[in-house]
């Protein structure tokens, strides 16, 4: 019989995983059977690890963003934790803070746009089909274990396009042609 995997919460992400390392620690952490983490702060965590920055395992900044912001169905709680740690990332590398948000702004638009051509929505609600705010409706959908196929694919779709961001030569690449399009 072979060890146990630590918990999820004794894994952190190091910086620069490889993409594949970086899909499994977002499937340990959004899997566990506690239900640690939701959507918005998987992908939260996942990648401030793979971009080096700090206290990776503090997810606070997405808390309420899972399932669409407080459970109403909003925006996807994948793309909004993303937006956090894009954020942050573009913050750390870039001097200049208008510059760092213009280019935060254009990452997070391209993914956005890759979701919806991928999944037909981005909108929690019109993703998973439930209301989770209406009595029941978190509790059933968790039940249903949709959340494991579904939601899971919207993750690793998000951290699949952005943990590649880690290495500096694919940052410094995205930031050239986010800038070369602006100009052209």
């Amino acid at each position: 019989m072979g060890a146990r995997e630590p918990s999820p919460a004794r894994r952190r992400p190091g910086p620069n995983p490889s993409e594949g390392d970086a899909l499994r620690l977002a499937r340990a952490y959004y899997l566990d059977d506690r239900h640690q983490y939701g959507c918005a702060e998987t992908v939260l965590v996942v990648l401030k690890g793979a971009y080096g920055l700090d206290d990776p395992m503090d997810s606070s900044a997405a808390v309420a963003l899972n399932g669409g912001l407080a459970w109403s169905g909003g925006l996807c709680g994948a793309l909004t934790g993303a937006a956090i740690a894009v954020g942050m990332l573009a913050e750390r590398r870039i001097d200049d803070h208008a510059r760092a948000k213009l280019v935060a702004r254009e990452v997070v638009a391209t993914v956005l746009e890759a979701f919806v051509a991928e999944h037909g929505a981005a909108d929690c609600r019109a993703l998973v089909g439930v209301d989770l705010r209406s009595p029941g409706g978190h509790e059933a959908f968790i039940a249903s274990g949709a959340w494991r196929e579904g939601c899971m694919r919207q993750i690793e779709f998000v951290v699949a396009r952005l943990a590649p961001l880690a290495d500096r030569a694919a940052w410094d690449r995205a930031v050239r042609e986010i800038e070369a399009h602006r100009a052209g």
